[in-house]
Order: C-alpha cells, then structure tokens, then sequence
C-alpha cells in the first residue's frame, strides 16, 4: 500500500479531492493532513473523512525535527503539497528526495518564486494579458517553484477573463489532473 502525507495551509478543496480519489483505492492511501495553520478548513475536511489531521507551528516545523520526525514515523510515499504556503526545509527534501511534490497554480516558470500563490499568481496572469495559464506539477528542491516539472495542464485566458475567472479555470484543471497524475507517479515506483 502506497502512503500520502498531505501538507496544506487553507481551505483544502485539492486535498480533500485527493482524499477522495483515493478513498476506495486498494493500493494508495491518505494516511495524514497536516497544516501550519490551527484554523485552515483543511483541518476539518481531513477531519470529516476520517484522516487524522495535526496542526503545527513554524518552530516545530523548520526549528525543531518534531514534524520531520511525524513524517519519518509515518514512512509516505509521497509528501503532496496542496496549497501549502511555507517553504520546505532542506532537512525534509534530504529525508525524502524525489518524494515530495507540489501542484502550482500557473505554468512554470512563469508565475512562480516566493510570494506567488492563489490570487496573486491570477492577478498577475491577467495583469500580463497572456493568452494562456495553467497547472504544473513539479518536484520541491529548496528553491520556490524550482524543480523538476511533472506535469502541466493549460488553459486559454480570454481579454474578458477576471482573475477569479481565471482562479476558476486553473480550479477545475487541479480537480481534474492533480489526482490522476499522483496515481500514476506513486503506481509507477
């Protein structure tokens, strides 16, 4: 049985998705939500699909190994960023290579580096009047939105398109691709 670890900071709608897709799957499983915020709804989510979730601060997350040590008990497969906003200790991506991925709300590399999540990725799309955005999915290493690409899904932004248009768009295209791609990463290895 392969395992997921899920890291988010917010609301959890790719989480729960995921934990979803793999509810009834015999080879893969979502074993824990954690989150660097006590208030995320993700939180609640994991909560009501009965996957132990934990909440946790910057010291035990990047001062201490006490959330290392969580994931090294818990052995994962995967470490899935969905919406996780801080940065990565270098002692995780060492503990875990090639093991940890995140989903990115535009095509990398443009759109990417620090600061450039949710809404401010839209606006700037829209700001940049380009023609196209999308999802990719890539491998974390210790600099933002830097490693190896996965995957990538694209969309067409119209002149007419708001940034919550295009928030919705880049929505549906992490629905429909982030689950499915994980299933293949982790079936493959």
């Amino acid at each position: 049985m392969k395992r997921i670890v899920i890291f988010a900071s917010g609301s959890g709608t790719n989480a729960e998705n995921l934990i979803r897709f793999f509810q009834n799957n015999n080879n893969v499983e979502v074993i824990k939500v954690l989150s660097n915020n006590p208030h995320a709804k993700v939180l609640d989510r994991a909560k009501n699909l009965n996957i132990s979730a934990l909440s946790f601060n910057r010291i035990a997350f990047s001062k201490t190994n006490h959330v290392l040590d969580i994931l090294k008990k818990h052995k994962p497969d995967l470490i899935i960023l969905a919406g996780f906003l801080w940065k990565i200790p270098e002692s995780f991506i060492k503990a875990f290579p090639n093991k940890i991925i995140n989903i990115h709300p535009a095509l990398l590399p443009k759109f990417g580096g620090k600061g450039m999540y949710g809404m401010h990725v839209h606006n700037a799309v829209v700001e940049s009047k380009e023609n196209e955005t999308g999802i990719t999915i890539h491998f974390v290493n210790e600099n933002y939105d830097q490693g190896a690409i996965i995957f990538q899904a694209k969309c067409n932004v119209l002149k007419s398109d708001s940034a919550e248009e295009v928030a919705t768009k880049i929505h549906e295209l992490e629905m429909e691709h982030f689950p499915k791609v994980v299933e293949s990463l982790l079936l493959s290895n």
